[in-house]
């Protein structure tokens, strides 16, 4: 059952030119609404809704196009980071074991640290843009530049409003493999429906700050409607308190003219806990034959940043919850291996590969 919780709204104008009383209440906002819920909504964020309408509208050219057309398209080899990823391959880690119920695009939106292609070549892989249609790939470019710059104005409020310098979080994302992801939640036949069937395991996200401009559903003619019954939708978990352990489930309705912003694991562990990555859940609705539309796009650290508590957070009780120290770009990783996004053998990349030069060393001494 979804609690009836206010989640706390942030307005970026009072983040960038409010007076003094705004700039207190936004940074009040966001305290209290990424500690507790681990999201707020966003106004006043400069998302162009005509350029998000035709953001899905070219999603949609890709997603009718034939199977054998898609998968041409597809890069399992780059752990689906790039293009394509067919429905029923991503799995959540806290889940059922149900594979998620979409399929997904992933492009880059941001200029990458070129030498990331050397050490991470999965992860900051070339974009994969169908051909024929530059629309889809400008208007894709445009939607994730636009909520990246959303999210850095927000993780400059969050340090600010933590009582670090503006520049805290910001300058340990500067390069990083941020992306944008669209999704087509896949429409369910009547068996799935009435088995309900999720959309999207509860799950949290696992990189630093994720933003949602907001989706759209479409009936079983493809035309865009409202919502087909009013519990579908996002939903999250609150942090558990001592009257309700395992928090609260709340409905992620934004008010109109609202994105999302909401907390990853990357940001949980900078704050040793401060900040709580949001962990929710799609669900599809009870009403076979609806599909649903979305895009997120994710901040990431930059991989050579450690993940750890930052130090105005570390605490013997957060040392040891989010202990040992790793590289952002190990945790991505072993991230995507755990979501069956990379396979397992990716985690024999980790640690020293070179043990067999002593092996063939010894080989040539026997054969002397």
């Amino acid at each position: 059952m979804a609690a009836h919780l206010s989640i706390p709204t942030v307005d970026l104008h009072d983040i960038t030119d409010g007076d003094p009383a705004q700039r207190r209440a936004a940074a009040e906002a966001l305290r209290a609404g990424f500690g507790e819920y681990g999201l707020v909504y966003v106004r006043s964020h400069g998302i162009d809704a005509k350029l998000l309408d035709a953001y899905y509208d070219g999603f949609l050219r890709v997603t009718a196009k034939p199977e054998a057309d898609k998968r041409k398209l597809a890069r399992p080899a780059q752990w689906y980071q790039r293009g394509w990823t067919p429905p029923n391959t991503e799995q959540a880690v806290a889940g059922g074991g149900q594979p998620d119920f979409k399929e997904c695009y992933f492009a880059a939106p941001m200029p990458a640290d070129a030498d990331c292609a050397l050490t991470h070549p999965e992860i900051y892989a070339d974009n994969v843009w169908p051909d024929g249609d530059d629309a889809f790939r400008d208007n894709y470019l445009a939607m994730g530049r636009a909520l990246h710059a959303v999210g850095a104005t927000l993780l400059r409020a969050c340090a600010t409003a933590l009582g670090m310098g503006p520049a805290a979080f910001t300058a340990q994302i500067e390069g990083a493999p941020h992306v944008t992801r669209a999704l087509r939640y896949l429409p369910l036949d009547a068996a799935q429906a009435e088995r309900g069937i999720l959309w999207g395991e509860e799950h949290t996200d696992f990189n630093l700050l994720t933003l949602l401009p907001g989706g759209r559903f479409l009936d079983p003619s493809g035309v865009r409607c409202p919502p087909p019954d009013p519990g579908s939708g996002l939903y999250l978990r609150t942090r558990g308190t001592a009257e309700h352990p395992e928090g609260h489930m709340v409905h992620g309705r934004p008010p109109e003219g609202c994105i999302v912003a909401q907390v990853g694991q990357q940001l949980e562990i900078l704050t040793g806990g401060t900040f709580l990555a949001t962990p929710h859940v799609v669900t599809a609705p009870k009403t076979p034959g609806y599909s649903r539309l979305s895009c997120a796009h994710f901040v990431h650290l930059h991989p050579y940043r450690m993940l750890f508590p930052m130090e105005a957070f570390r605490t013997p009780e957060t040392v040891r919850a989010y202990s040992p120290p790793v590289l952002a770009g190990t945790y991505d990783l072993k991230t995507l291996v755990d979501i069956h996004l990379a396979p397992a053998s990716a985690l024999d990349l980790l640690g020293y590969r070179h043990y067999d030069r002593l092996t063939e060393q010894r080989a040539v001494h026997r054969d002397a």
